[in-house]
């Protein structure tokens, strides 16, 4: 995928609120509803036609410790209020229309404690240590039109590993996001004001641009400040080409 960064210098008058005008569609899905969840391992849940019938249904966000008793020997001790931790699984299968096909297709974890493995179609996105942040993996190469299934492996049984209560699982939303191939990354407007006063403001627009297409030779950034009150005060536009 190529990547562009691209920055300029806003300098405009007035009290300022910054808004980001969409150049290219991009939806922001949430994926909470329907998740399978088992409390221990299984080396095949990984797979597309592991048989998880038997597994809970429910809703995210899930912890699992929350929901197990305390215990005064617990291994997560003071810090982990005494709650069991271990290893637990969660699946989904979702539809993927014809529409989507040619788009972007990333699925964004808000937070997951801890030490996640996910994978979808069986095929292993990655491994994200910790829990404490959130994290994207691009599904666009795996997905099919039709049923897709998401599985998430969630590795909480190294203890104690935090000063405070954590929880297992996936304890935040989870999102599917669809953009074209050409679109402004994950995260990547960064936006900062350089010096401001009652008359003036200087601030400074950075952003990243990603493509995973071909032709971008009519493609322009266009950025905005927009008021208080509705009225763009400032704008520039810079063509990709």
């Amino acid at each position: 995928m190529k990547r562009r960064f691209f920055s300029f210098l806003f300098i405009t008058m007035c009290s300022m609120v910054i808004y980001a005008k969409p150049v290219l569609p991009r939806y922001h899905l949430l994926m909470d509803r329907n998740w399978k969840f088992f409390l221990g391992d299984d080396k095949n849940a990984s797979a597309v036609d592991f048989n998880d019938n038997s597994w809970r249904l429910l809703d995210l966000p899930h912890d699992w410790s929350i929901e197990g008793e305390f215990k005064k020997d617990a291994p997560t001790g003071g810090g982990g209020g005494y709650l069991p931790t271990g290893i637990g699984w969660y699946r989904k299968q979702f539809i993927l229309p014809s529409s989507v096909r040619g788009k972007q297709v990333s699925i964004q974890f808000d937070g997951v404690y801890m030490n996640s493995e996910v994978w979808i179609n069986g095929h292993l996105l990655g491994k994200r240590p910790n829990g404490y942040i959130s994290f994207v993996y691009d599904l666009t190469p795996y997905l099919v039109t039709g049923k897709n299934t998401l599985a998430v492996k969630v590795d909480n049984s190294n203890q104690p590993n935090s000063r405070w209560y954590s929880g297992s699982g996936m304890y935040r939303h989870v999102w599917l996001n669809i953009t074209n191939p050409l679109h402004i990354a994950q995260w990547g407007t960064y936006i900062t004001t350089l010096d401001i006063s009652s008359e003036l403001a200087t601030v400074s627009i950075k952003t990243k641009i990603e493509n995973s297409g071909q032709d971008i030779s009519n493609a322009t950034l266009t950025s905005s400040i927009i008021d208080e009150n509705g009225h763009e005060v400032a704008s520039d536009k810079i063509p990709l080409a």
